[in-house]
């Protein structure tokens, strides 16, 4: 007995997205089809796996779609394997980022201030970035990892 095939409209609906973005998924390498029965494309289940990790790898922020293309398409293991080890490391920096945004956020809700113009934390901050770009000191500073509650005045 042959194995099942899905048509295009099928895993689109199955998988939750538009028969275009499954053409522009096979236009980018993503996937696919398997046969075609008169002009309808076909998929078995190894094509739908391939687009199962396509859209963990894309969906979930872990890769680009060009990216997610290189390692489904790539024969070398090695090539892969930097691949994915360069998603890693960019990956970690955007988290680090976001952990710092976050804690300047926390900081700015927790904050004594009035005004987050003139919180002494992040006004530091500001300041900074401001005289990095008048100066062309290059990418302004980065927010601090954990900003340290300001201490206030004694009474």
């Amino acid at each position: 007995m042959a194995e099942r095939l899905y048509s295009i409209s099928e895993v689109a609906r199955a998988f939750g997205v538009s028969v275009p973005t499954l053409r522009y998924y096979e236009e980018c390498g993503l996937i696919r089809p398997t046969a075609r029965r008169g002009r309808v494309r076909q998929y078995d289940r190894a094509a739908l796996e391939r687009l199962a990790y396509a859209q963990l790898w894309h969906d979930d922020g872990m890769m680009t779609l060009a990216d997610t293309a290189a390692v489904l398409t790539s024969e070398d293991a090695a090539e892969r394997h930097g691949l994915i080890e360069a998603e890693h490391a960019a990956m970690r920096e955007r988290i680090d980022r976001l952990t710092r945004a976050a804690d300047v956020l926390r900081h700015m809700l927790d904050c004594p201030s009035d005004h987050p113009l003139s919180c002494p934390v992040t006004g530091a901050h500001v300041r900074a970035r401001v005289d990095a770009a008048l100066t062309g000191e290059g990418p302004a500073p980065a927010l601090p990892s954990a900003p340290a509650e300001p201490s206030l005045p004694d009474a």
